[in-house]
């Protein structure tokens, strides 16, 4: 049987999605806490990855067991109850045996928060960044990127991309109520350090070091070395994956981004 899991967490206390031999991952806590569950080994499968200390307010993974849960919500309940604080699954749907949460994927979002002043509550959620921003300028560059399809000069040298190939649908940035920063994005797919590459060279956009035609140029140039250094981690967050109707549909009443 296979299922399909969403979740949320926090990425400060882990390396990233993704199991590694000597770190904490949530692919690792999240595999420990279902064989303790089911009494079985399992495997978990990730949407995609995330980088050290990124976080993920909607996210996506697929498992499977040898027997059917028979009480999702019950099995739920007592899967959160294993898991440590960080980390917070929200649902467990049965899907056909050949779903994939990855390669079924479609789109992928990712919401990138800065705070422009000092506060405490949100230091560990956004960047908090003081230089004063022109948000206008900034929109104007991020909307030239779905022009494009070559994303190499945000992409992380070593990272064995099989290509660098992207399809960008939307990208924006708006001010929230409470002042914040939100810049969303979503793609087919991302490369490792993409977004927080694209963050922070936007902010140097918004700041005034380039303008969106400068910006035009750097995504032109194919070359890494001429974008911004990346944005902290701790503002990003995988917001959304979509799948086709037939695989797999999102049940948003059980993961509504509270302040996110």
């Amino acid at each position: 049987m296979r299922y399909f899991l969403e979740l949320r967490y926090l990425g400060a206390a882990y390396c990233g999605w993704q199991r590694q031999p000597d770190q904490p991952s949530v692919q690792q806590t999240l595999e420990r806490a279902l064989t303790t569950l089911l009494r079985e080994p399992i495997e978990v499968t990730g949407a995609g990855r995330t980088d050290t200390g990124v976080n993920a307010s909607y996210y996506v993974a697929h498992f499977d067991c040898s027997a059917p849960v028979s009480d999702p919500a019950q099995t739920v309940y007592k899967l959160n109850f294993l898991l440590p604080e960080d980390i917070s699954v929200e649902g467990l749907t049965a899907v056909a045996d050949d779903a994939h949460a990855r390669f079924h994927a479609r789109e992928r979002e990712y919401r990138y928060y800065i705070e422009p002043h000092k506060n405490p509550f949100t230091r560990r959620l956004t960047w908090q960044y003081y230089v004063p921003l022109d948000v206008g300028r900034m929109n104007r560059a991020a909307a030239l990127l779905p022009e494009y399809e070559d994303f190499t000069s945000f992409a992380k040298l070593n990272s064995n991309n099989k290509t660098n190939i992207c399809h960008v649908m939307r990208a924006e940035w708006t001010v929230l109520a409470d002042g914040r920063l939100c810049f969303t994005i979503r793609a087919d797919r991302f490369l490792r350090n993409m977004v927080r590459a694209l963050v922070g060279t936007l902010v140097d956009v918004g700041r005034g070091r380039y303008t969106p035609e400068d910006f035009r140029a750097i995504v032109e140039s194919r070359d890494l070395s001429r974008s911004s250094a990346g944005a902290p981690a701790q503002g990003l967050f995988l917001s959304d994956v979509r799948y086709p109707a037939g695989i797999f549909e999102r049940n948003r009443s059980r993961t509504s981004e509270t302040g996110n």
